[in-house]
């Protein structure tokens, strides 16, 4: 029997020694060399699902393909799996074209997104931010909103480690929201304006780090001064519009802002020094590491390494199989000597 192929199957459904074809966003082309001194492609490939790292050797016909990044692509190749991570080695690929839709291209699949609903999230938001009383916090809040709430409800959060999709920082800020509440909800000591002020400006400087998606690259201040301290600009630039705003609470906000990765060696420039800081830095902590574990669990199961976490997780027992109708299954899976129709011809 001939190895079996998917067609047009999102990302995560791709398991080792699959055969797959279909179309992807290429987020990144390079030129590499492994340790033998052999050169080679280095592809990322994403869907709304999630993403893969490509692999193009010499001995691939996609060297012939005319790709760059970033762009949609139709790609083809076997999955396998290299240092506890599923990669792609890649048949053929080549830029996709309007031609392509009658194949099944469609970009809105390509693009990872949040499977929350923008508006929900939205809402949640406002009801959390409803919470802080102080009206100078209470104008700043607003006055922030008016100005960055469109790119915050469809920016990611991170370009690769955590709620990398669009819509991820809305995403991430409501459930640190909420969470925050609870914990200050439980600590009645803590400055609950300052946290939540604290939470909604802590990664905004993200804003200007990274693009919107679906390529998300680096922009040259995000690599040059980074989303922390930009975070802190924006901070200081919105606290600026509001007269007489008062210092000693902009100070406050301004150390939640520069301290919330907590560790210098993570990138803060100080670490947590008031426990409005310390709940912050935790509640970011938390979420972003339960969003790794999450998705990895969509497309994984049984111990799997996180590179993100430095360590193996449990992610849970395998499904049980289906049960497939041959004729489903016909569809779904099909020869490898038979390739997309007018996709990806054998050269």
């Amino acid at each position: 029997m001939p190895p079996a192929a998917l067609r047009n199957q999102p990302i995560s459904r791709w398991r080792e020694g699959d055969f797959v074809q279909g179309f992807a966003f290429l987020a990144k082309k390079e030129h590499r060399q492994d340790r033998k001194g052999t050169s080679y492609l280095h592809l990322e490939l994403q869907d709304a699902t999630g993403g893969i790292v490509g692999k193009v050797w010499a001995d691939s016909t996609a060297l012939l393909g005319r790709f760059e990044a970033p762009s949609y692509v139709a790609v083809e190749g076997v999955v396998q799996r290299y240092r506890e991570e599923l990669q792609l080695n890649v048949r053929r690929c080549r830029a996709a074209s309007e031609d392509d839709r009658r194949n099944g291209f469609d970009e809105a699949l390509l693009v990872p997104s949040t499977r929350e609903d923008l508006d929900v999230l939205w809402s949640r938001m406002l009801t959390a931010l409803a919470r802080v009383e102080r009206p100078e916090l209470r104008q700043l809040v607003d006055e922030t909103l008016g100005a960055w709430g469109r790119e915050l409800r469809q920016h990611p959060a991170a370009k690769t480690i955590h709620h990398a999709r669009r819509g991820g920082l809305l995403e991430h800020v409501t459930s640190m929201l909420e969470l925050a509440t609870a914990v200050c909800g439980h600590y009645a000591e803590l400055d609950r304006d300052l946290v939540l002020v604290g939470v909604l400006f802590h990664d905004l400087g993200k804003l200007r780090e990274l693009g919107a998606m679906p390529g998300d690259e680096y922009t040259r201040e995000g690599r040059l001064v980074g989303h922390i301290v930009l975070g802190r600009d924006l901070l200081r630039e919105r606290c600026a519009a509001i007269p007489g705003f008062p210092a000693d609470v902009q100070l406050m906000l301004e150390h939640l802002v520069l301290s919330h990765q907590g560790n210098r060696e993570y990138g803060s420039p100080v670490e947590p020094m008031t426990p409005e800081a310390m709940v912050l830095h935790f509640v970011d902590d938390l979420d972003s590491k339960l969003d790794q574990v999450r998705r990895a669990r969509e497309g994984s199961y049984g111990f799997q390494f996180l590179r993100p976490l430095g360590r193996h997780m449990f992610l849970g027992d395998a499904p049980p199989a289906e049960a497939v109708e041959p004729e489903a299954a016909v569809e779904e899976r099909v020869p490898v000597q038979v390739p997309l129709p007018g996709m990806l011809p054998e050269d």
